[in-house]
């Protein structure tokens, strides 16, 4: 069997992280769901979280990895980290990490294809001439890098103060070991960047996807379930409702 073959059928990880208040259980099941009609192959997929009361039975659940985070930062993304470290459970190969509060419109088969057991991340937007990734959408094989989690939790606060945030160490932190891979442009696109229109006219022009696209990030507001209606923005303007949304967020 050739390679490529090998690698369509075997098991593969997809997961994302819940703590706190501020996202519900229904992010974590809808996740679920467009993960389940998007990706062809054998998978597993596992929300890494602090409290599982709410969510059903049949999705599974792991307890969120121990971290040390700064008094004050709690909801802030640091925890993305701790995957880096001994908290993963049994979880193994290649592993796709989510956020919740994005959107799968096409086929996730090629985002394990591409560049098989490298570390790929999207190039974030805000920063094309830097190398800085976001970490909305990553993908690496669970077990590896530890020196990223480590290195963190031997002296958060000093790293913490180093970095905006914990996207530009994951990235340098990978970059010194093997080199950060960036997805294609096209496949994870910004709702906000790359969906709306530009100037006024998205106040007449609902939201669109652009080609190519296989992931919709929501990094702020609105988050997808605001986008699809109505939605008032910077406290005085509207956006036009993207019905589309609701073809996918269920």
């Amino acid at each position: 069997m050739a390679d490529g073959a090998k690698r369509a059928n075997a098991p593969v990880n997809v997961i994302c992280m819940k703590w706190g208040d501020k996202y519900g259980d229904e992010y974590v099941v809808i996740l679920r769901n467009m993960v389940a009609r998007h990706l062809a192959r054998p998978h597993r997929f596992v929300c890494l979280t602090d409290s599982a009361k709410g969510l059903p039975a049949d999705l599974e659940t792991l307890p969120l990895p121990a971290c040390p985070v700064i008094a004050g930062r709690e909801q802030e993304a640091w925890r993305k980290l701790s995957l880096f470290g001994p908290g993963l459970g049994d979880l193994s190969g290649p592993t796709l990490f989510l956020d919740l509060d994005l959107i799968v419109v096409d086929a996730l088969d090629p985002l394990f294809d591409f560049e098989p057991g490298r570390f790929c991340i999207i190039h974030n937007w805000t920063h094309p001439d830097r190398r800085v990734g976001n970490s909305s959408v990553f993908r690496f094989e669970a077990g590896r890098h530890p020196q990223v989690f480590e290195r963190y939790a031997r002296d958060p606060a000093t790293v913490v103060a180093a970095h905006r945030n914990e996207q530009i160490f994951l990235t340098q932190r990978i970059d010194k070991a093997e080199g950060a891979v960036w997805w294609p442009a096209p496949w994870c696109v910004s709702f906000k960047k790359h969906c709306l229109p530009r100037g006024p006219a998205k106040l007449l022009v609902p939201a669109r996807i652009p080609a190519g696209a296989r992931v919709v990030v929501f990094h702020g507001e609105p988050n997808p379930p605001q986008a699809a209606r109505e939605w008032r923005y910077k406290g005085h303007h509207f956006m036009r409702p993207a019905r589309w949304i609701l073809d996918y967020w269920y």
